[in-house]
């Protein structure tokens, strides 16, 4: 949040807006101290039921589309790190993210539509993920455990997290939402594992970035 905090600043413009949308269950108390933490100016919102990953079919986060002031979507479903992260120590260690994105997103702020990186409505059409029938059904059941949950009734929360788990196996942010739950949290050993096996198994964590600088 930090680093987005910093590159808001760099480009300094008026119609230039992020939207930085939380996707957790847990909260303002859980997302809430994040935000403060980084001095967040950009607009800041907390979805406890992922009602935004599910209206781009977001399988993971941090990901994002870009909007013109027209309201057309010219990039979307990438993995949306501004630098390269590294978590973990000696052979446990990571790393991820790029330093690419970022500028990308300046020059699509300084050039518009004669950006290089504004991607054509055809390209934009094939990276956004189809909805299936049980995907629909899965961000259904997310929502209910959610309900449930808020509650207190534990059981039936788990029954229908479990449901949207099956109905939308490919979905990290179910995955790494549960964890949160957790004692190990998020980018913990399950997580950890989960990572290896898609990249192990090539399988799409994130698309790969469409960027040349």
């Amino acid at each position: 949040m930090s680093v987005w905090q910093r590159i808001y600043e760099e480009i300094n413009d008026p119609d230039f807006v992020i939207l930085s949308a939380a996707q957790d269950t847990g909260g303002e108390a859980v997302a809430g101290p994040i935000f403060d933490a980084a001095n967040a100016t950009y607009i800041q919102v907390v979805d406890t039921d992922h009602v935004i990953s599910s209206a781009f079919n977001f399988i993971n986060v941090p990901s994002a589309a870009w909007i013109d002031e027209e309201g057309r979507i010219v990039r979307i479903d990438e993995g949306t790190y501004a630098q390269l992260h590294e978590i973990g120590n000696d052979e446990q260690s990571i790393t991820f993210g790029t330093d690419v994105y970022s500028p990308a997103l300046k020059d699509w702020v300084a050039n518009g539509a004669d950006s290089v990186h504004v991607q054509s409505a055809e390209t934009v059409s094939s990276n956004i993920r189809q909805f299936t029938r049980e995907h629909l059904q899965a961000n259904a059941a997310f929502r209910l455990a959610n309900l449930f949950r808020s509650h207190g009734h534990s059981e039936k929360a788990e029954r229908y997290w479990e449901m949207a788990r099956e109905l939308h196996p490919e979905s990290i942010n179910y995955f790494r939402q549960n964890l949160t739950l957790s004692e190990e949290g998020s980018a913990g050993e399950s997580f950890m594992k989960l990572r290896g096996e898609y990249i192990s198994q090539g399988k799409d964590y994130y698309r790969p970035l469409d960027i040349d600088l």
